[in-house]
This record gives C-alpha cells, structure tokens and sequence, in this order.
C-alpha cells in the first residue's frame, strides 16, 4: 500500500538533525509494514528485532547502556555488519525490552550514527510505571489508519487522488457520483489496513467484517494485558459507549450513557487511557473561536471518536446495504459515521487543535472548529443534501471567520460567506 508517512520518514533519515524515531500508533494500522517498506527501500540492510518474540534479548538493556556492546550483540544477533549510514536498525515491540526506550536516549547523544527507529503499540508504549523516558531524544512519528485518499490508491484510483490534491474541480465534478459511492464503501471498511487489504484482495464485505471483528477482539485482549486491572471494566463500559454516544443528536459525551448515575470522577481516568493509547480521538468544547483555542476550552465537555469509521461501523454491527444501498431506515448514525470520518481524516493532517464549538445554552453549535497557524476554521458536516444550518449561519454571522467549509455530499460550491466541500475532499483544505 501507498502510505503517505513514507515521505516522513525520508525526511527523517534525510535530517542531519536526526534523533532515534520512535512510530506511534494503537495495534493493528501498519507500524511495522511501514517501517519494514522503508527498509527495504531506503537502506542497504535492516536488522529488525522484535521484542516479543525475542525473548533472549529482552535483558539487552539491563547491564548498561554501552552502545558499543549492544551494536555488537545486534550484530552476532543478525548475522551481519551494522553500517552506520547504511543499516537501519528496527526496534519493533521495544516497550517489551526492560529499559529498552532509556536506551534511545544514549544512541541519540553517544551514536548518532546509527539510524534507529523503535515502534510499539500505544497500548504498551509508555503507559507502564518507573520507566525513563528520552524526553527531547527522540523524533515521533505517529502512525493512524488508512485517510481516504490512501484507500483510493489502495483499490486503482491513483488519478483520482491526483485530481483532488490538485483540487481540479472541473474534472472532480464529472466523477462526483464514483467518488461518493467510493466514500460509502470506506465507510464500511474503514482504514485498517489489513481490513482494507481484505476488501481488495476479495470484494467481499463479509470477511471485511470478520476481519473488523477480530481486531475488536483483539483491542479487548489487550485491555486487561496492559491497562491497570482495576480500571479495566471501565476502560470496556467506555469503549462499548461509543455506539451509543455518537447515535444522539447532540454528541456530546455523556457519563450517564455508560451507566445510569455514572459520573466524570467514574470514568476519567478509563477514557484517558483509551486517548493516550491512540483508541478514542477526543475533541473539546471551545466557548469563543479565537486564537489560540486551547485559551478557550471548556473542561468539562468534549466528544469522543474511535480511531476508525469502519471500526464503529463493526461495533455498531451496521449492515453493508444499509450504508451503501441507501435504506431508509439508515439516518441519524449516518451522521454518527459521518463525523467519525471527519474527525478522522483532520486527525491526519495534524491540525494545531481540532474543537467544536457551542454557545452557552448550547442551541447552536458548529461541529468543528479547527486552528490552523493563525487561523480559525469552522467546520459544519452535514451527511444528507440538506445542508441548511441555522447555527452555522449565526456563527458566521457573529465572529466573522476568514474561512468557513461546510462538509456535504454536494459538489464545490465556492459562496460569498463559505465554501462547501465535498465530504470525500475533506483533505483538500488548506
């Protein structure tokens, strides 16, 4: 698969300026594919040692941090030669090595030489008690599921991603309907890339499903390997909400869906294991559009989001001809799903900060707010061709932003107060 992060980390082994690299990212969206195609691309040789399954080398950090006596033993590991600029060496499951993210710390200021990259599930990767960690001698690189456009190129529509970098709306407007239906399968399938891989290898949404569903089980396993055990059923009770939280009109998230009586002080510390660990995607509450818009932050509200549409989609056990077929019974989670995808593909693009913003009685409300360098940009979504939006009207009314996007399954639409976007454009604004 075509993975924009490999422009990333070319940039990164390019950079005289390099520190170790350590690629973040919850399980299962592709670190160590990604880093392995690196190798092999942009280097003579790689030794790649996975933690977990090399169990004899978990102690390699114990003794000290010489680096010369752990560049020897990856070299008798291996089988070969490290060349500095030549060799990539891949620390892969590094959270299961025991001092093992103290060690980058001693590559960066004792062997720069070495172009190391470590990776580990967010789920492991410091989260654990009494470890060390190489504040300011390391690079990150965080790593999410498959954007939209990485999907088009997945499935042969390379000159379709082209046109909509290009923003070559002329020539998008003629292939509006392809690019829409294209939109409902990512819907579907969402951007594990093992998940999108199921879907171009057999065009079959029913094992795109069972795909889905083992990585569910999957994230549920790990919860009870890595998370505090008395926080567990909590982690699980916020995790199961999700469905629930997104299908209200108002998505605001809302203790009291978990458990009835359920409060912050129950679940805080539940939800932010689940946003550190790349799982949930959060978005706080702004009470004015002005810069910067964390100043403006309302602690006690916020929405959260899944890392993946196609995930929420399996949590929500949502059948394919329901979304792809258009049933009527289908209309308010298609607005759930919808600002999933949203979310999502604004998360790739690592915005300064990503909002929403309602008033104080919240009677109006905007889905989005976005701070970009200087710059506010409000951001309604609307998932039906009715696209009228009373607050979204007021709010422009009132502050006045330079730039205001509405997200629709219209075509581009430049008017005199906002810009209306196809939703499959999303990363098309600039």
């Amino acid at each position: 698969m075509d993975r924009q992060m490999m422009a990333a980390l070319a940039a990164w082994k390019e950079n005289p300026r390099r520190k170790p690299l350590i690629v973040r990212g919850a399980r299962q969206v592709g670190k160590t594919w990604l880093i392995k195609e690196f190798a092999r691309t942009r280097y003579a040789h790689c030794v790649y040692i996975n933690f977990e399954s090399a169990t004899n080398l978990q102690d390699l950090f114990l003794k000290d941090f010489d680096i010369g006596r752990i560049i020897q033993v990856l070299q008798v590991y291996a089988q070969m030669a490290i060349v500095p600029e030549g060799t990539l060496i891949v620390f892969d499951e590094i959270q299961a090595a025991e001092r093992g993210l103290t060690a980058l710390k001693y590559f960066c200021e004792d062997a720069p030489q070495y172009h190391v990259v470590a990776a580990g599930s967010l789920l492991g990767m410091g989260l654990h008690e009494q470890i060390s960690f190489p504040v300011g001698k390391v690079n990150f690189l965080d790593l999410r599921p498959l954007s939209f456009y990485e999907f088009l190129r997945a499935i042969g529509e390379s000159q379709l991603v082209d046109a909509l970098l290009k923003a070559d709306w002329p020539t998008i407007s003629l292939f509006h309907d392809r690019l829409a239906r294209h939109l409902k399968i990512y819907f579907y399938v969402g951007g594990m890339p093992e998940v999108v891989r199921t879907y171009v290898d057999t065009n079959d949404f029913g094992q795109v499903r069972q795909v889905q569903n083992e990585i569910l089980s999957a994230y549920d396993s790990d919860f009870s390997k890595h998370a505090p055990l008395e926080v567990v059923p909590r982690i699980r009770m916020a995790w199961r909400s999700i469905p629930s939280q997104l299908a209200k009109e108002n998505k605001k998230f809302v203790y009291g869906v978990i458990r009835e009586g359920a409060r912050a002080k129950d679940f805080e510390m539940a939800i932010e294991w689940l946003c550190n660990c790349g799982l949930f995607l959060k978005a706080w509450r702004v009470a004015k559009p002005a810069i910067p818009l964390i100043a403006y932050q309302d602690q006690s509200a916020f929405k959260l989001f899944l890392l993946d549409v196609g995930l929420l989609g399996a949590m929500s056990a949502l059948d394919a001809r329901v979304l792809i077929e258009k049933e009527r019974t289908f209309t308010e989670f298609k607005g759930a799903l919808t600002e999933q995808y949203v979310m999502q593909q604004l998360r790739l693009r690592d915005e300064d900060y990503i909002g929403y913003w309602t008033n104080e009685r919240s009677t109006a409300e905007v889905d989005f707010v976005v701070q970009r360098a200087n710059t506010v940009i409000p951001i309604e979504v609307k998932s039906e061709r009715n696209v009228r939006s009373r607050s979204f009207k007021l709010f422009c009314e009132k502050y006045e932003p330079q730039r205001a996007i509405r997200l629709s399954t219209l075509e581009y639409r430049q008017e005199e107060w906002m810009t209306n976007v196809p939703l499959y454009a999303v990363e098309t604004i600039k």
